[in-house]
């Protein structure tokens, strides 16, 4: 969905844009596919630059979950990394980053992409916003995917923890934390009471945060958890443009 993301990044204005499923393929631009034993996807050899191109005025920080091999159109094979990117702009002072898996460690696909059970991170970055006086801690996170559903496992409790474990360490006294991403579970889930001992309520709860692309009856997905919901000044499930399988999560905080 490029052609719809593309002309959004324009216009989004975003201080800190998180995404996840990103793609890094050094001497490839343009498409290429991606296949695993599931699906046979179009598939952009480098998104990471492609948004960077559309966002000159943000520092980029990417961070590679796995790698594995995809074709170009002439049919050559090139090892692609996919992973997180987290994009801020240059007006928000960066006063820490960290990287962190929250199920698994990082592999390499020498063959074939597998279907389900990939490693996943998280990515957090420390900003100072001016305007409001204080840090900000956002962690962008691609929750395990399992081809028996979104429901709790012991997979995903580790996962839980892990993630918890990962906020705890990069934020300092006095930050307000942002916790984002494609959670991958339900709204029931016991990663949510994991995360509210930190102190992160989430922002999402029921609602369907899944666009017209996406044809399966579960909606629940992506999620967002901040540390102090009297920082908010706005939150929306943005339901138009579609610019993914995915609806934007858009926080507006408070100055």
């Amino acid at each position: 969905m490029f052609d719809e993301l593309a002309p959004w990044l324009d216009t989004c204005d975003a201080d800190v844009l998180c995404l996840q499923e990103v793609t890094r393929t050094p001497g490839a631009r343009g498409w290429t596919r991606f296949d695993d034993a599931e699906r046979s996807l179009p598939q952009r050899a480098d998104l990471l630059d492609d948004v960077r191109s559309r966002l000159p005025r943000h520092q980029a920080l990417f961070a590679a979950s796995d790698s594995g091999p995809v074709l170009d159109r002439e049919g050559r094979v090139h090892e692609q990394e996919f992973g997180l990117a987290t994009f801020v702009a240059e007006t928000l002072p960066v006063a820490g980053t960290r990287t962190g898996f929250v199920h698994g460690a990082y592999v390499e696909y020498p063959e074939e992409w597998p279907s389900d059970g990939r490693p996943r991170a998280a990515l957090a970055v420390r900003v100072l916003d001016r305007r409001a006086r204080r840090f900000v801690t956002v962690v962008n996170l691609h929750g395990l995917r399992d081809a028996q559903g979104k429901g709790d496992t012991p997979a995903r409790r580790a996962q839980a923890e892990r993630l918890a474990a990962l906020v705890e360490g990069v934020r300092e006294d006095g930050d307000l934390v942002v916790v984002c991403g494609d959670f991958n579970v339900l709204p029931d889930s016991e990663t949510f009471p994991i995360l509210a001992e930190l102190g992160l309520t989430d922002l999402v709860r029921e609602a369907d945060t899944r666009t017209s692309r996406y044809r399966k009856s579960v909606r629940h997905a992506s999620y967002l958890l901040v540390s102090d919901p009297a920082a908010v000044k706005d939150f929306e499930v943005m339901t138009a443009p579609e610019v993914s399988d995915h609806r934007a999560l858009v926080l507006d905080l408070r100055h």
